[in-house]
Parts: structure tokens; sequence; C-alpha cells
């Protein structure tokens, strides 16, 4: 559109961009009245992308998408801040046709986004504060170190194994004592190169129980600097409800409100089966595929906890294995404990024992 005096003005106008980001370069396609008008890649950097916007097309309104991944939310602030009506969008919600799903690139998936933009099929994500976002990222930095223990507490024990060496069963899951990694170092083979590779494996399972240590201090520190103590307390008023699951749920999920209701908080965590239904049959598959890693696994873990310490989950945890498996029971009561969680915090109120919902 141009003014009288032929300079270009798309004021009331309104351009889709749909942004395939990576690290080295961004893949752009823009879309205006059911049309692709441009595509091309470029630096990833949103002022040069408003730059351009501003260039070719002034005065219009600028909005913008891109998938959730990576590169987390630096580039949906800064695109913010300039002006550019961004949102950052789950991949899994993104319609894609069996031709985009077999022909995946970088111009295509940018195509499909600037698309589906367009019709307003697209919701964006929750986006944390900064300081949200920090914490949440400490916290998983727990889960990983947690995860990097138990890869190599199996490496050790696959490594005995191979050498004839048994662990005791005791052992087998809980916390290696810093006596039980002694009585390993002492454990007799042929050479020395057998007890030099243990002694290595030791030494990296020492040293990744004591960056646990260090990040777990840092989570209390500054859960208490950052005036977050009172609201884990409630999740701890929770029978089964330990710290780390109370850090954990409170750094991921950030602002209780930002959920409807205990539906949205359960599909969020993953406590919601996976359904096929075509016609008249409908098939229950388990827990649905999408979930949160951080917490679905803890809240079960945290549920066969509760059924021993709340009477009221152990009388509905009884009730429920007379017509079910007890691995099907305890997803009912980590629903009920959910539940639990879900209203204290949003009533800000400590949990009441033997209640039962």
């Amino acid at each position: 559109m141009c003014s009288k005096n032929n300079v270009l003005d798309f004021r009331n106008q309104v351009f889709f961009i749909g942004m395939d980001v990576h690290k080295r370069n961004w893949s752009i396609k823009i879309r205006n009245n059911d049309m692709v008008l441009k595509k091309f890649s470029m630096n990833p950097d949103p002022k040069e992308l408003y730059n351009y916007m501003q260039r070719n097309y002034p005065n219009g309104e600028y909005r913008s998408c891109y998938e959730a991944g990576f590169s987390g939310y630096w580039a949906h602030l800064e695109l913010t801040e300039i002006g550019i009506k961004n949102i950052v969008v789950n991949a899994a919600d993104v319609p894609s046709s069996n031709k985009e799903k077999n022909r995946k690139t970088d111009p295509i998936d940018a195509g499909k986004l600037a698309r589906e933009l367009e019709k307003n099929n697209l919701k964006g994500i929750y986006i944390p504060d900064k300081l949200s976002e920090e914490l949440r990222s400490l916290s998983r930095q727990r889960y990983q170190a947690m995860k990097d223990k138990t890869r190599i507490k199996n490496r050790i024990k696959s490594y005995l194994a191979f050498y004839g060496h048994k662990i005791p069963e005791n052992y087998q899951v809980k916390n290696w004592s810093g006596g039980f990694i002694e009585q390993l170092r002492q454990l007799e083979f042929n050479y020395p190169i057998g007890k030099d590779q243990l002694n290595i494996y030791l030494e990296q399972l020492i040293e990744t129980k004591s960056r646990m240590l260090v990040i777990i201090r840092q989570l209390r520190q500054y859960i208490k600097q950052y005036g977050k103590e009172d609201q884990i307390k409630l999740l701890m008023s929770i029978p089964g409800v330990g710290y780390t699951t109370a850090v954990t749920f409170l750094t991921e999920l950030i602002d209780i409100n930002r959920f409807k209701g205990l539906d949205g908080l359960c599909a969020y965590v993953g406590l919601v089966p996976s359904i096929y239904c075509s016609g008249e049959k409908e098939k229950i598959r388990g827990l649905s595929q999408r979930h949160n890693k951080y917490l679905r696994s803890l809240i079960i873990e945290d549920s066969w906890v509760a059924v021993h310490e709340d009477p009221a989950l152990t009388m509905s945890f009884n009730e429920l294995i007379k017509r079910m498996k007890k691995q099907e029971a305890i997803i009912r009561i980590a629903k009920k404990l959910l539940s639990r969680m879900y209203f204290v915090l949003k009533n800000q109120t400590e949990y009441t024992y033997s209640v039962v919902k």
C-alpha cells in the first residue's frame, strides 16, 4: 500500500511471521492476506528482523511465533520489547499435514507456523519471568545431576558384575554412603588396571554427589532469599511431599493461577490417560506420553509414601486395589496428591489431615 506521496505505508495491515529458529540462523516466512510474501534465512537477531519488516512493510502490525526448544525465551522477550507480537508454541500443538511430517525442512516448518498463526490456530505457552526461569534451571540441574549419579552407579554395578564382584542387595537402589564406597575401593583385581578403572568410576560418583549437594544448598538459599519459603512449607504440609518435590513443583509451575482447574494441571504433569477412540470403540492406552518429566515421576514416587502417612489416602488406596492393580491404583492416588498440592497453593492454606477428596 502506498500513500499519495508514493511512500510505503502498511498501517492496519497484519503480517504473520513463522520462524524456525536455530543457533546459527533463522528460517523466516512472512504471510499477509493468505499469501506467502517472503521466505528467507537470516541471522538469529530480533532487531534485524524488525528492521527488515520496517523497511519492507513500514507501519504494519507484526505477529510472529516459533517453537519452544533449546533457545529458550530470550528471542521472545526481545521481539516483544521491540514491538513484534510474538508467541512461543509447543511443537506438538502445531497442526501438520502428512506431507509436512514426511518432508521436514526449516522453510517448511517456518511456513507451517506462519500459516497456522494467520489462521489463529496457535496458542502460546506460558512464559516465566527471569527469576522463575533461573530458579527452574537450577532445579532442573539437580535432576540432571541425579540422573548422572544413577548412570554412574549402574556403570559401577555392571563393571563389578563383569569381574564377578557382587554388591549387597540393600545397596542396589539406596544412596551409597562414603563407607560403602571405601569398601568398594578394597575390592581386588588381578592387575592394578582393574582397580584403577574402578577408582575412576568411584571418583566420578563422588564428584556427582558433591555437585548435587551444592545445587541443593543453592536452591535452599535462593528459595529463602527470594521469598518462596512460605509456598514450599505449604506444599510440605501435605503427607508424602518432600522438599525436592515441593521445590520442583513450585519451580516448574511458577504460578498456580495459570491453570484454570485441576484438569489442566493433571494434563500438564501427565497424569491423564492416552485415549484412542474410533466409532463405538474406545481404548485406554495408559498414561499420556505428553508429560512434565521433572514432575510426574516425583509425584508418583511421593504417592507411595503418602499412602502410608495419610489415613485418607490409605483408605482410598485399599479400596482401589480391590478392583485394579497396585500400579494402576497409585496413579489414582497421585492425582489425589496433585489435587492437594493444587488446593494448598491456590488457597494459600496448609493441608488438613485425613480429608477424603
